[in-house]
């Protein structure tokens, strides 16, 4: 009797059932090329230290063409969840992002049995803010997008959205390229890395509190020096064959994992 308490208390015993997340992130329908990043991204770490659970509403934001995050949010809520994909706008002027939509849309027209259930929105200031509706929103998800923001010079108007979509007491999870303290906004739009303080301000404007940082994404081997920015490293590989073992043993970028609450 001993044993089997000791077995199941290490997992190795089948009648240790493992938890949705894990069953969600190992399972067979999810793409192998998407599981290869799992040793950067650490989807199990990340959603768990955003306290995900199975029963939430959950609006992932701008998941881009391939949804690597949906793969896993979209199984693990299904049945007693809800997840919204703030996505690109349909009628946006830029092709990538007309072309990034219609690809997530067939991904999830693919398979029906996994993403039937997902609700899309859009996401673009001033014209689309509305990602879920006020106040339904247990958790607000973004993952390596905030540069794309700053760019575009709407940061402010993203970060209400979020605020407006969640809960009182809900959270917003960011994770975000890391660059280092004290780098100039041009630096960071330029290299598509943010400062942890660019993003923590731009939280608190919104009226969010920060409750925790994470280094569960951090990099050592990244010191955000490269030529062609963060899109020198993979999965981009910008510079194609030039010193690509180089930026292959790096390996991801460096990044800020951030938990902020809407408070009550």
């Amino acid at each position: 009797m001993k044993a089997l308490l000791f077995a199941l208390l290490l997992g190795l015993c089948p009648l240790a059932q493992a938890s949705p997340l894990s069953e969600a992130i190992h399972a067979e329908s999810r793409p192998g090329a998407d599981k290869a990043r799992d040793i950067y991204r650490h989807p199990q770490q990340t959603l768990t230290f955003f306290d995900v659970q199975p029963d939430m509403t959950v609006v992932e934001v701008w998941p881009g063409a391939s949804g690597w995050y949906t793969a896993i949010l979209a199984p693990l809520l299904r049945q007693q969840g809800t997840l919204y994909a703030a996505q690109f706008p349909a009628d946006s002027d830029i092709p990538f992002y007309r072309r990034s939509l219609k690809q997530f849309r067939e991904k999830l027209q693919a398979r029906p049995a996994l993403y039937d259930q997902v609700r899309i929105s859009a996401l673009y200031p001033p014209a689309h803010t509305r990602i879920a509706p006020a106040g339904s929103a247990d958790r607000v998800l973004t993952f390596r997008n905030v540069h794309n923001w700053a760019k575009a010079g709407n940061t402010d108007a993203v970060f209400a959205s979020f605020y407006r979509a969640l809960k009182p007491g809900g959270i917003l999870g960011v994770v975000e390229h890391r660059a280092p303290p004290g780098r100039s906004l041009q630096w960071q739009i330029d290299n598509g890395y943010m400062t942890e303080a660019y993003v923590i301000d731009a939280a608190r404007r919104a009226g969010f509190e920060l409750l925790a940082k994470s280094d569960i994404n951090a990099n050592p081997k990244d010191d955000t020096d490269h030529p062609a920015g963060v899109w020198t490293l993979p999965p981009t590989l910008r510079l194609k064959d030039q010193n690509r073992d180089h930026y292959l043993a790096i390996g991801e970028s460096d990044r800020m994992t951030l938990k902020f609450i809407k408070p009550d």
